[in-house]
């Protein structure tokens, strides 16, 4: 990610979404309406406080259009102690998805959300970046829809 800092250290994962959050309102006019919205929820970010921050929602869903829609679809369960709710991502117009596992963590279950960035693509799309503990998921698309629901995960 350019932005957005999600590494490890000796006693955990360093998270800093500071410098992404001051580059969102010069680049907010230039992201597709879906990721726009989604990027600049109020609590997207805001990983203490709100039940709809990204960070620890488990990777559970990986669904590929197997026609030329361009379509994918995430799905992530929430985590018990923080999300009402999972989230249910939507790609359309996909040009670009990439799943790199790290394979560096092998005590965990699961691939939870660390952080993730929303950038413009300069051709109108966004490429949506997503740090996971063990691995990273990158999408390069026209829009998607970001939803808070029940998903098929939990």
């Amino acid at each position: 990610m350019q932005h957005v800092t999600a590494v490890w250290q000796d006693h955990g994962f360093f998270l800093d979404p500071r410098a992404y959050l001051a580059k969102l309102p010069k680049i907010r006019a230039e992201l597709p309406p879906g990721a726009r919205d989604f990027a600049c929820d109020p609590g997207h970010y805001d990983i203490p406080g709100a039940t709809r921050c990204v960070k620890d929602l488990e990777l559970c869903g990986i669904h590929l259009a197997t026609d030329k829609s361009g379509e994918l679809v995430l799905e992530f369960a929430p985590n018990r102690w923080k999300h009402e709710a999972g989230l249910r991502i939507t790609y359309s117009g996909v040009r670009h998805f990439a799943v790199d596992h790290h394979r560096a963590i092998d005590w965990l279950l699961v691939d939870t959300v660390l952080l993730d960035e929303i950038l413009p693509d300069g051709e109108g799309g966004c490429t949506h970046e997503i740090a996971l503990t063990d691995a990273s998921v990158t999408v390069r698309c026209a829009d998607l829809d970001a939803r808070w629901c029940l998903t098929s995960g939990r």
